[in-house]
């Protein structure tokens, strides 16, 4: 019977992994599954490091020619890094879904953190980044847009020690997982792209990241997110907005579909945690139900046994009769515990498997919500702070600006400088800064005012080593009040800048905070 299970589940899973590969072809269900490959390589230790070391970057057999280099420091726990590039080519040769580089900062134990876009002219380009990680690796890959949080093997550019540093690093083995080439293709047909003058570059990753989010069913899993996303496209393709305005656009765009896109991942991995539990408690109900027969049979066999022993005295007829169904039923009763025993051997291992995928759905949760209360009570030291429905919400007065500007006053960069070391310290974490005002003044002042304010925040967190790709801006004016417009204690509370504090890792909300 265990073998006969062992041989059923293994054509279950071929079956199920035919069935991914060959999904768009035989039309069904997309994969829900994303398929990595592991890589070692060298990982860099930063822990000791006084003063300030230079790598290098080699280029791979993708890029050859590829070479940089970069600046690396050690300021009290924070690794700032100064990486310049050179001779780099257009992502698109790797491939139609590659159009951009990515630098990665990969810790021992595969954490990767997004460090920012190569933006490359004249095939050179440079990056400025903060990390926490104090040992790493530091990777390039070529990916379909800017805001991706997971490496491809599309790697480029890897780290390199120069000889005369060798004694002041220290090296660590590390392997980390990268997505294949060929992943964000799979269920979509990618076509060699042949850019425009008159289209900004990131509309092109804005239509990647919305196709490859529609691949995942990001539509039906985060519609709020991708719909948003789609919208915002549509705003970039659009020739009635100026350069500036449809590349911004199409940036957010790129940033809510990837959101899009990890919300609905992450909802198809707990859907398919739930399915194992759900048939792992059918497993057990099947074989406690076979389990039960057996125990009948048993019974039965019991039954006729004294039935033949009381028939010992009887006619020859009447004791072949008896003695043939007591035969019967031992050999039936022989079978039905052997089914009883299979049957509860099948119900341990299911009640096992069952209690196994309901440990891992409780732990996830779990680090989730521990996580979001201490970055609550983190964010909440430092300003005030909301858990809300829509996320962590850090208040920022009007106090901490100059009066009627969007100069920072001098006592809050401390306070933005330590929520910068909260947000670097959590890779996947994202900010929404939002802007508002009062109702005095021009309707088209206010708007400014809020959007320089919301902006000016922005910039300074990522000057403190926020990626930017994780942190976004907008301005409301006047239209989202949170008081009375009426006293003036309702207007300072209306005039102010909120930072929104988003992502998976921090899962569902608090309710009565």
């Amino acid at each position: 019977m265990d073998k006969k299970l062992a041989s059923l589940f293994i054509f279950t899973v071929f079956v199920l992994w035919q069935a991914q590969v060959h999904a768009v072809q035989e039309n069904k269900e997309r994969s829900t599954q994303i398929t990595v490959v592991q890589t070692a390589s060298k990982a860099i230790s930063y822990r000791n490091l006084k003063q300030q070391v230079e790598i290098d970057f080699g280029g791979t057999v993708l890029l050859p020619d590829g070479r940089g280099s970069a600046v690396i420091k050690n300021k009290e726990g924070v690794i700032e890094i100064k990486a310049k590039f050179r001779e780099m080519t257009p992502a698109t040769q790797l491939g139609a879904e590659y159009l951009t580089y990515i630098l990665w900062a990969i810790s021992p134990n595969g954490e990767a953190t997004n460090l920012g876009e190569l933006t490359v002219k004249n095939g050179k380009s440079q990056v400025k980044a903060k990390v926490q990680f104090q040992a790493m690796s530091l990777i390039v890959t070529a990916e379909p847009y800017f805001a991706v949080s997971q490496p491809s093997d599309a790697m480029v550019l890897e780290n390199a020690i120069k000889p005369v540093n060798e004694a002041a690093i220290e090296i660590i083995d590390a392997k980390y997982e990268l997505l294949p080439r060929g992943e964000y293709t799979r269920n979509i047909p990618f076509q060699a792209l042949v850019m425009d003058k008159k289209t900004p570059f990131y509309v092109y990753q804005a239509r990647n990241a919305v196709r490859i989010a529609k691949a995942v069913d990001a539509d039906r899993y985060a519609p709020e997110p991708f719909n948003n996303a789609r919208r915002l496209l549509a705003l970039a393709e659009t020739d009635e907005e100026g350069w500036k305005e449809r590349t911004m656009t199409a940036r957010e765009a790129v940033q809510k579909a990837e959101d899009s896109r990890s919300i609905a991942v992450k909802k198809q991995i707990s859907e398919s945690i739930r399915d194992d539990i759900n048939q792992s408690r059918d497993q057990v109900k099947s074989a406690n139900t076979r389990a039960a027969a057996a125990i009948i049979g048993q019974s039965k066999a019991e039954t006729a046994q004294e039935k033949a022993e009381e028939a010992m005295g009887k006619s020859d007829n009447e004791r072949a009769a008896a003695l043939a169904l007591a035969t019967s039923a031992t050999a039936s009763s022989t079978a039905s515990q052997s089914e009883a025993k299979a049957a509860r051997s099948e119900a341990a291992i299911s009640k096992g498997q069952a209690d196994a995928a309901n440990t891992r759905a409780a732990k996830a949760e779990s680090e989730k919500a521990n996580l979001r209360k201490q970055l609550y009570k983190q964010l909440n030291s430092i300003f005030q702070t909301q858990d809300t429905a829509r996320g962590l919400i850090v208040n920022m007065p009007d106090s901490l600006f100059k009066t009627d500007s969007s100069e920072l006053q001098p006592r809050v960069r401390e306070k933005l400088a330590k929520i910068a070391g909260i947000i670097t310290s959590n890779p996947g974490l994202k900010l929404e800064i939002e802007g508002h005002t009062d109702n005095t003044g021009a309707d088209q002042y206010n708007q400014k005012l809020s959007e320089k304010r919301a902006q000016t925040a922005m910039d300074y967190l990522i000057s403190q080593g926020v990626t930017e790709n994780s942190i976004g801006y907008k301005g409301f004016g006047k239209s989202a009040p949170i008081a009375s417009n009426d006293t003036a204690q309702g207007r300072q509370k209306n005039r102010r800048v909120e930072i929104i504090m988003t992502g998976d890792a921090i899962g569902t909300w608090i309710a009565g905070k």
